[in-house]
C-alpha cells in the first residue's frame, strides 16, 4: 500500500467535509428518535448497517480496494468493530429513554478519551494549552445549547444518558484503536469495513436476544430515514471520516464534533418549531471560538502546511 501522506493542520478540504458530516450527524440524531416509535432501535441499526455494508462492498470492488489480504488488521480490525457495534447498540437503545440533543451532547463527548489516551500510543497528536483551552470552550458551548434547549426529563432519563456516555467511550476507544494500530495504515474502505461488517453481524443478533419486533410494513417516512441513515450516514459520511483520520491529526477532526449537538438542537428548532434563542446564539459563538483555538496554527508553521 503507498504511503498515505498526512497534514499536521486542517486545510480548507477537511473543513468543509467536517463541517458536512457534522451537519448531518445533527439531523441524524432527530431522524433515528422519529423512527424508534416506528422500528425497533436495534432492529432499525441492523437494517442500516445491512444497507450499508452492501453499499461499501460495491464501492470497494468498484474501486478495487483490496479487503482480504494478510496485512496483519484482523484482530485491531475486529476491536475495532466491536466497539463501533456496541456505540451505536448504545445510540439507537438510548435514544428510547432521553432526548436527541441530549443523547448527542454525551456521545460527542468523545474528543476527550480520544485527547486522553491518544497522546499515550502517538506523541504526535498531543494537544498544547491554547487547545486544551479550545477544547473546554467548545465543550462550553454545546453543554449553554442544550440548557438553552430546556429538554423535558423523563422518569428514565439516567438511562438513556448513560448509554449515551458509554457510546462515546466506544467511539473514542474506536478511534484510538484505528490510530495506534496496524489497522491505521490499511485503506479507510476496509477500516470501514471492519466496523460496518461487524456491526452487521452482531446487530441482528441483539435485537433478538432483547425481544424487539421485526415489523416489515413499513412506512415511507420509515423507508426513507432507514435509507438516508444507511447511504448517507454510513456509508457515505463516515468512509468521508475515516479518510480525514487518515490524513489529518485525531485530535484536530475530534472536536469538529462538538459542532453537531448544536446541529442537532437546531434541527429540532427547523423541524420542531422550536424557538431560536439568543442563548442557543452564543452557544454557536462558543463552540466556533473553541474550534478556532484548537486549530490555531504558529505562524512559522504555516509555510510548511502542504496546500489543499
Amino acid at each position: 500500500m503507498p504511503h498515505t501522506a498526512r497534514h499536521a493542520h486542517l486545510d480548507a478540504r477537511a473543513v468543509a467535509l467536517l463541517l458536512a458530516c457534522c451537519m448531518f450527524w445533527g439531523f441524524q440524531q432527530v431522524l433515528v428518535k422519529a423512527t424508534v416509535s416506528e422500528v425497533a432501535p436495534v432492529f432499525q441499526a441492523a437494517l442500516r448497517f445491512a444497507l450499508a455494508l452492501v453499499l461499501l462492498w460495491g464501492w470497494c470492488l468498484w474501486r478495487k480496494v483490496p479487503l482480504w489480504q494478510r496485512d496483519g488488521s484482523l484482530g485491531p480490525g475486529l476491536l475495532a468493530g466491536a466497539l463501533f457495534a456496541g456505540e451505536f447498540a448504545c445510540v439507537y437503545t438510548g435514544l428510547q429513554f432521553t432526548h436527541a440533543s441530549r443523547l448527542t451532547v454525551f456521545l460527542y463527548a468523545s474528543p476527550f478519551w480520544v485527547a486522553l489516551l491518544l497522546p499515550r500510543f502517538v506523541p504526535g497528536e498531543r494537544l498544547r494549552g491554547a487547545q486544551w483551552a479550545g477544547l473546554a470552550c467548545a465543550f462550553c458551548g454545546v453543554l449553554l445549547a442544550l440548557a438553552d434547549g430546556g429538554a423535558a426529563h423523563s422518569a428514565r432519563q439516567w438511562l438513556g444518558d448513560g448509554l449515551g456516555l458509554l457510546a462515546g467511550i466506544f467511539w473514542g476507544l474506536t478511534t484510538v484503536t484505528i490510530r495506534s494500530t496496524r489497522l491505521g495504515r490499511t485503506a479507510p474502505e476496509k477500516q470501514l469495513f471492519y466496523q460496518v461488517a461487524v456491526s452487521t453481524a452482531m446487530y441482528p443478533v441483539l435485537s433478538l436476544a432483547l425481544g424487539e419486533p421485526w415489523r416489515w410494513d413499513f412506512s415511507g417516512f420509515a423507508l426513507l430515514s432507514i435509507g438516508t441513515q444507511a447511504a448517507v450516514g454510513a456509508f457515505a459520511s463516515y468512509l468521508a471520516w475515516m479518510w480525514l483520520l487518515a490524513h489529518y491529526p485525531a485530535t484536530r477532526i475530534s472536536v469538529f464534533v462538538f459542532l453537531t449537538p448544536v446541529f442537532a438542537l437546531l434541527a429540532g428548532v427547523l423541524w420542531l418549531h422550536e424557538p431560536l434563542t439568543a442563548g442557543f446564539v452564543g452557544a454557536l459563538a462558543l463552540v466556533a471560538a473553541g474550534i478556532v483555538l484548537v486549530n490555531r496554527q504558529p505562524r512559522a508553521a504555516l509555510a510548511s502546511v502542504p496546500p489543499p
